[in-house]
């Protein structure tokens, strides 16, 4: 059985994280093999977006990262104190854990930051959240990432994207490498997406 960790900051976005929750879930319901998530932060509750508490599955103190196939990680609000957990240096170690491993890494939006901030984009593509002027981008391009102009980037285990608008596309991006294209082409029908647009 395929394992994903879903790394939440306290303050990360809702919806990113629902994205790789309901693909994953499905797949895991209907797929061509079953794929376990497990959600993950460093507080036993969080403080998401706009006013929502949630309780993540697991400590990261609790969970086997050697376990896991794969790292998913959504974005989130500087308001919402997104960067203090994410920029954390247990935050990014995990991050580089998944790395040195060679194991997948997925990230939504503004998630790409840790992702860069713990090293390992550095002098590989990569983009994040496009407008407020670009700032994001230039927080990426300082880590040492070559910024790409692209809703979604893959280069190699790594897959990074720009905006809340990608989520559901990172999310069958990373179906697809945990199993196959026609599973999650299969996936994408069941719910009702159109598998030939992406």
């Amino acid at each position: 059985m395929k394992k994903v960790l879903i790394l939440l900051a306290n303050g990360f976005e809702l919806y990113e994280a629902s994205a790789f929750i309901d693909v994953l879930g499905w797949a895991m319901a209907f797929g061509s093999e079953p794929i376990e998530v497990v959600t993950a932060g460093f507080s036993k509750q969080l403080h998401c977006t706009f006013g929502f508490d949630v309780i993540p599955g697991s400590l990261i103190s609790q969970v086997d990262l050697d376990s896991f196939d794969a790292l998913a990680i959504p974005g989130g609000f500087e308001k919402a104190g997104f960067y203090q957990d994410a920029f954390s240096q247990k935050f990014l170690e995990v991050i580089s854990y998944f790395e040195d491993a060679g194991k997948i890494i997925s990230s939504i939006c503004v998630g790409a930051l840790p992702v860069a901030k713990s090293g390992v984009l550095k002098g590989r593509n990569a983009t994040t959240y496009h407008l407020l002027e670009g700032r994001r981008r230039k927080e990426l391009g300082s880590f040492g990432a070559i910024v790409q102009d692209s809703p979604m980037v893959r280069d190699k285990n790594i897959t990074t994207s720009s905006s809340p608008a990608t989520a559901i596309n990172v999310a069958f991006d990373l179906l697809e490498r945990l199993t196959s294209r026609e599973n999650a082409d299969h996936i994408q029908e069941l719910m009702g997406f159109d598998p030939t647009t992406k």
